[in-house]
């Protein structure tokens, strides 16, 4: 009897350890799937950047962010413009240098190490395809406003923006893997999406870049995230333990 049990633990542990593979490459194809819908949107908007087609459009919103009598001034309170200047530092290349090397050492020390060196290489990799891009097209930065933030490098796609959609949603997705709570997952989730969306948004309120190169920004980051996202997926991680879970020793008292 005792035998009967213990090879029926072993056949549905091992049944258990299939699906959880399979659920995983069923995953990580739905994500390939993205990703490549997130390439092909983005190669139809470069080629529109590149044929001016967007050009008008661009122009046209960076002017309605501006007041009428003076287009050095933007809309809205002092404030607004003063919160910009700090949110758009969130995308800078120092700044996510710093979020990244601290959370690859935290992954590193909890001993999800496979994880930490994923995390790294996405970063890495993201900041040099940002750059090839940009190479690409080659694309002047906004002349229609003056710039509230001191620029240097081509337009498009936005370096910050790409920065920030790559750094904070493989940071999200990579802590939602170390945790089982599911309000915790959307936690991570929702701020690695609030981070990347108003970094975006503060490079066009700034009249630094045009609203198609922040899109394209954010397409190229989602892309490259979700592309090393995918091979995660395949990687078996050791998830952190709940704050609120109470280990055994103590239950049994």
């Amino acid at each position: 009897m005792l035998s009967v049990l213990h090879l029926s633990d072993r056949f549905s542990h091992h049944v258990a350890r299939l699906w959880r593979i399979r659920s995983r490459k069923i995953v990580a194809g739905i994500v390939a799937a993205c990703v490549l819908f997130a390439v092909f949107l983005y190669v139809q908007l470069a080629q529109r950047v590149t044929a001016g087609s967007t050009q008008s459009w661009d122009e046209r919103l960076l002017i309605a962010l501006r007041r009428t009598d003076d287009p050095a001034v933007p809309i809205g309170p002092r404030w607004l413009r003063e919160m910009s200047l700090d949110v758009t530092a969130l995308g800078s290349p120092l700044v996510l240098t710093i979020f990244i090397l601290a959370s690859v050492g935290f992954l590193y020390f909890e001993r999800q190490r496979r994880v930490a060196w994923v995390a790294l290489a996405t970063a890495g990799g993201g900041a040099l395809l940002s750059l090839l891009l940009k190479l690409l097209i080659g694309r002047a930065r906004p002349t229609v406003v003056p710039h509230l933030r001191d620029v240097a490098d081509t337009s498009f796609p936005s370096g910050h923006t790409m920065g920030a959609a790559v750094v904070y949603l493989t940071l999200g997705v990579m802590f939602m893997k170390s945790f089982r709570s599911r309000r915790a997952k959307a936690f991570c989730l929702f701020w690695a999406l609030f981070l990347t969306i108003t970094v975006g948004a503060s490079r066009v309120y700034l009249g630094v870049h045009y609203p198609s190169d922040v899109l394209g920004g954010w397409l190229a980051g989602f892309g490259w995230a979700s592309a090393c996202w995918s091979i995660s997926l395949l990687i078996p991680n050791r998830p952190l333990p709940d704050l609120d879970d109470t280990p055994k020793s103590e239950q049994s008292r």
